[in-house]
């Protein structure tokens, strides 16, 4: 088992938590769906935070590939792992209360900070690991970001501040739409690579 493959057993299980949650969190809700108004809010939030998910299994593979065995990479997975979980657990609401319809844009309402927060607090700590770790090694002047890496960077920094802190609804609104359109965004530029790319084969090389 090399370095990563032990890390990742035990940072992959812990983002795998994350994703549970969230996809647990929607089952419950259709689940109480007769006494439950779901509007478009937690569900928009949820696809936001369960595609930011799915980047951390790509960053991961990206930044610490190549990394030694560490304890403290352990402690930083686990931290930014916990995080995660954090706002997968109260993206959705646990239980509606026995003869009392729930509305979900209410719960946006209640923990969108929290959500909000996390997401961010934790992006933040992968960005800075990245960046502390390629300019101890040099690396940074020879990694190719480009113009839609820093405009990604500043969008998703923006808009999870705005969703986390901003007073105003409409901002809040706004800023999670644009996050992920930001998403949709990505997840098509990495599809149309793999299509140019020919796709795979599936009898080896």
């Amino acid at each position: 088992m090399s370095a990563f493959e032990f890390f990742f057993s035990f940072y992959g299980l812990l983002l795998g938590l994350s994703v549970a949650e969230l996809v647990g969190g929607f089952s419950r809700v259709l689940h109480e769906r007769e006494r439950i108004r779901f509007g478009w809010l937690t569900p928009l939030l949820a696809i936001f935070v369960a595609i930011d998910i799915a980047t951390f299994w790509n960053q991961a593979w990206v930044i610490f590939r190549f990394a030694p065995f560490n304890f403290a990479l352990l402690v930083l997975g686990l931290v930014v792992a916990g995080t995660f979980y954090v706002a997968a657990s109260v993206t959705f609401p646990r239980v509606a209360t026995e003869g009392k319809r729930l509305d979900l844009d209410d719960h946006f309402w209640a923990h969108r900070r929290i959500v909000f927060a996390c997401v961010l607090a934790a992006n933040l700590i992968v960005a800075a690991t990245f960046f502390a770790i390629t300019g101890l090694s040099g690396e940074i002047a020879r990694i190719p970001l480009g113009p839609i890496f820093w405009i990604g960077l500043a969008i998703f920094i923006g808009g999870t501040s705005i969703g986390a802190f901003a007073p105003s609804r409409k901002w809040v609104i706004g800023a999670l739409v644009v996050l992920v359109a930001y998403h949709v965004f990505t997840t098509a530029r990495a599809l149309t690579a793999l299509v140019q790319a020919g796709g795979w084969s599936l009898l080896g090389s």
